[in-house]
């Protein structure tokens, strides 16, 4: 009872906070194009000190073999989407086709999920969702930029995670971590107060995303809502499946189902323009899961600390 009502509490915060985002970009306060230099705030400042900040805490060798797992349990739940994807998509040939494994298999973690897991788990779970997000950006610049260009250049790959500043997070947190290095409180605290700005920008830049799109016409496809079941609800019911068979369980194994759960990741827009793909159809695949997630998301979060 106490869980469900943390999960109730934190979407009406959530929601309220999206709603703010979508508000300002309805009034005039913020400008659609500002999404972009608040997304690289969050990506290039924020979730790089969260993931630090949750690190710096006692060793433990429980906390270890957790984190340790939880790295493996990224690696399986991504390729597990990775395969639903290709053997749905194997035999269409059509603008959609590029945008549509992406989509499915890459999922918005940082943006939805984070704000979640600090509410219900702390920094133990943020430490957890650090390994998903450095095996997501792997994987996304190797395995995702293929799908969406048609090529694996080495070389590409390498200047891409070179440019993620969330594995050189990982690598100073892991430092800190397992060298028990101790940080100064005039490092720790600004540190510590970036890493709160997560959920408030999360949530103001998921609103003004929605309210950019035209709803209308998004809703209305159902190419969109065949992404977004395959998305929400195929790939984590299969992931939360094969998890449970293989008796795996814990904090550890909740946070990796939980970011498996999340919306498709906002780059989905971006490659399709780069790559000359159908941006209509990336950006109502990003909007529609989104705006979804407000829903799902909880839920998830309550069934899986109930179940796992």
């Amino acid at each position: 009872m106490e869980l469900a009502l943390i999960c109730a509490q934190q979407v009406i915060v959530l929601f309220l906070l999206i709603g703010a985002g979508a508000v300002a970009i309805k009034t005039g306060v913020l400008k659609p194009e500002g999404r972009q230099t608040l997304s690289n705030l969050l990506v290039y400042l924020v979730v790089p000190a969260m993931i630090v900040h949750s690190y710096m805490m006692d060793f433990s060798e429980e906390i270890l073999h957790n984190l340790l797992a939880a790295f493996g349990m990224s690696i399986l739940a991504i390729l597990i989407g990775t395969a639903i994807t290709l053997l749905l998509t194997a035999r269409r040939k059509d603008r959609r086709v590029p945008i549509f494994p992406f989509a499915c298999v890459f999922s918005n973690a940082a943006y939805m999920g984070f704000p979640l897991i600090s509410a219900l788990f702390g920094s133990e779970g943020l430490l957890y969702a650090s390994a998903y997000v450095t095996v997501f950006n792997i994987l996304l610049w190797t395995i995702g930029y293929s799908m969406v260009s048609g090529s694996s250049n080495p070389k590409e790959v390498a200047q891409a995670l070179s440019r993620t500043p969330a594995i050189y997070a990982v690598v100073v947190g892991l430092a800190i971590y397992l060298l028990q290095i101790p940080v100064p409180n005039l490092i720790a605290q600004p540190i510590d107060l970036l890493s709160g700005m997560n959920t408030p920008l999360s949530m103001l830049i998921t609103g003004m995303l929605i309210a950019a799109g035209d709803l209308k016409s998004i809703v209305c496809d159902k190419h969109i809502w065949k992404l977004a079941g395959v998305r929400m609800l195929l790939i984590p019911a299969v992931c939360v499946a094969v998890f449970a068979l293989l008796g795996f369980h814990g904090m550890s194994t909740q946070v990796v189902l939980l970011l498996e759960c999340c919306p498709a990741a906002a780059i989905t827009s971006v490659f399709a323009v780069q790559f000359n793909h159908d941006e209509r159809f990336a950006a109502g695949s990003v909007v529609l899961t989104t705006l979804l997630s407000i829903i799902t998301l909880p839920l998830c979060a309550l069934v899986l600390t109930t179940v796992m």
